[in-house]
């Protein structure tokens, strides 16, 4: 087990949505091994117990919740963040990772389709920081603890890509969202960052190979491989990889790290 009393983020309460599997997971996981109490957010309430069982099996002295929530929908962002706050106190750091990817031609998007990617990846993160700022101390004292918001976006936050311009559209609002933030906090002791995926070992791929699949006929080992070589390591990006980035930017020491767009992606961007 690890010795959390010694981790740098003991006694620090850690929020990650989207916690339940693949990113939003390896995060949690990191988080938790670095001394955070962490509560999870997702919609499916049996995956996030399992996730909670997962996350017990790293440490065991921290405090661990997790509450089901629509983050697309303001009442439950709100409801959630209160049972996260009455569980395990002042929220520290949030994570916004949940989110969906679907393609389509643009001419073939709905605007049901468009409005569901913003709703999730867009407004989710708009409505949960706001939930977070809720909390925040209105006068922050010098030598006050600091927080840490971090956005899990894409490099489709930072580039375009044929065929997903729904989701480009949402990223790229994300990470205008992280850059504004970040100057209006700048005072408050409170960092907000982006950390930007490229193609991730995750349920995400694993759809996107079996759209290829469908698609074009290929086996879906030459789908997954097609995926990767946009990474100039030829290989996917894992979660853990992720995680580290986010571990990083949370971490004592990050503190001047603001408002940037760090890309884990193998150098693609």
């Amino acid at each position: 087990m690890t010795d959390v009393n010694q981790g740098p983020l003991a006694g620090r309460h850690a929020v990650v949505t989207g916690g339940s599997r693949g990113i939003g997971l390896a995060i949690a996981q990191a988080l938790v091994e670095a001394g955070a109490n962490a509560t999870l957010m997702a919609r499916d309430a049996v995956r996030l117990e399992s996730a909670i069982a997962v996350l017990r099996t790293r440490a065991t002295t921290q405090r661990l919740f997790a509450v089901a929530v629509d983050v697309a929908d303001e009442a439950s962002v709100n409801a959630a963040f209160a049972a996260a706050r009455d569980a395990n106190g002042a929220i520290d750091i949030l994570v916004n990772n949940a989110g969906v990817a679907e393609s389509a031609p643009f001419a073939k998007t709905s605007v049901d389709q468009f409005q569901r990617l913003m709703d999730i990846n867009l407004k989710g993160v708009w409505l949960c920081t706001q939930a977070f700022a809720a909390g925040l101390p209105k006068d922050t004292a010098v030598e006050a603890p600091w927080r840490h918001v971090v956005n899990v976006a894409s490099t489709a936050a930072l580039k375009g890509y044929a065929y997903v311009a729904a989701y480009c559209a949402a990223k790229h609002g994300v990470l205008g969202l992280t850059r504004a933030l970040a100057l209006e906090w700048a005072r408050r002791r409170v960092t907000v960052n982006a950390v930007c995926p490229g193609y991730t070992d995750t349920d995400i791929v694993a759809a996107a190979v079996a759209n290829i699949t469908a698609k074009t006929g290929r086996d879906a080992d030459a789908a997954r491989m097609e995926l990767a070589r946009s990474n100039p390591q030829a290989q996917l990006v894992t979660p853990e990889q992720v995680a580290n980035a986010v571990l990083w930017l949370v971490s004592p020491g990050a503190e001047s790290m603001n408002g940037q767009a760090i890309s884990v992606s193998g150098g693609e961007i």
